[in-house]
């Protein structure tokens, strides 16, 4: 398989992904600063939970656009594999981040539904209106360009938290406007800090089992052996290994065991195009050994 075929593809897919998280963390980073103000002005938690989220998205598209950087780098003899694995470490923290203001959002919502405030509902739904289409425009352009790259994948999640947060914040706005219930401010603020630490806990989890060397959830390495042994020449598969480098980065390694009249280049090649064909393994290592 060629190697310049793949570096050239993951470098493509690297500037696309550089490029929505840049313009990503431009908008994201200019409206925050625009809801803060909205939301000290109305008084709404709703708004006030909204920015901090955003917030913590700028850190956060701020930190993965500079991992995505820095992971271009080429891999040295003391890097192997270069830097990219940095990515996962962004991920992490925008997963821990979400948790983290998701459980800041809950403690000040009970605080203000055992003393609910004053809440300036209109002003409320205009900042909330105009923040859910930055939001969109947002997702739209990291949906673009995440594709398996985790980084971009958590920085889109947190995304999805902000859309959530506006629509809860438009929500919480038209029935304090229309009905007067002030609640509806800190209980829809507790709704979006569940369904972003969910969100949270996913990422947290998938960047876990990539430092821990996981296989993909997608492949699985019991198919993949049946697969090997199903070519005619291979007798025995051992020490087979699959994991990830970074999300959308998998290596394979394993000792095939060949029938002793066999050609070793000739199953070598067979065994390439079956992993590249069937699974789309591109870095790969196979030991062949004769029985």
């Amino acid at each position: 398989m060629d190697p310049n075929h793949f570096n050239y593809h993951g470098q493509l897919e690297d500037n696309k992904n550089k490029n929505a998280l840049k313009w990503a963390f431009i908008l994201i980073t200019g409206f925050m600063m625009v809801e803060v103000a909205g939301g000290l002005i109305t008084n709404s938690l709703a708004l006030l939970s909204d920015a901090g989220h955003m917030l913590t998205d700028s850190l956060s598209l701020g930190f993965s656009l500079l991992a995505l950087i820095i992971g271009q780098k080429e891999a040295n003899s003391k890097k192997t594999y270069g830097y990219r694995r940095i990515e996962i470490f962004a991920a992490l923290l925008n997963g821990m981040t979400l948790i983290g203001i998701a459980l800041i959002i809950v403690v000040e919502a009970i605080h203000r539904i055992t003393a609910p405030p004053e809440i300036a509902s209109t002003g409320m739904l205009i900042v909330a209106v105009i923040g859910l289409l930055v939001n969109i425009a947002v997702a739209f352009i990291l949906n673009r360009g995440k594709g398996d790259n985790l980084n971009v994948k958590s920085a889109f999640l947190h995304v999805l938290g902000d859309m959530l947060g506006s629509v809860g914040a438009i929500t919480a706005a038209l029935i304090i406007l229309f009905f007067g219930w002030k609640l509806a401010d800190p209980i829809a603020s507790m709704i979006v800090a569940a369904v972003i630490s969910t969100s949270g806990f996913r990422v947290v989890r998938e960047s876990f089992n990539i430092f821990m060397e996981a296989a993909p959830r997608e492949l699985s390495t019991l198919i993949i052996r049946e697969k090997l042994l199903e070519i005619e020449e291979v007798v025995d598969v051992a020490d087979l290994h699959l994991w990830l480098i970074t999300s959308d980065y998998p290596s394979f390694t394993c000792h095939v065991v060949v029938a002793q009249d066999a050609d070793e280049q000739a199953v070598l090649r067979k065994i390439q195009k079956m992993l590249h064909d069937e699974f789309s393994l591109h870095h790969m290592t196979i030991q062949i050994e004769k029985r």
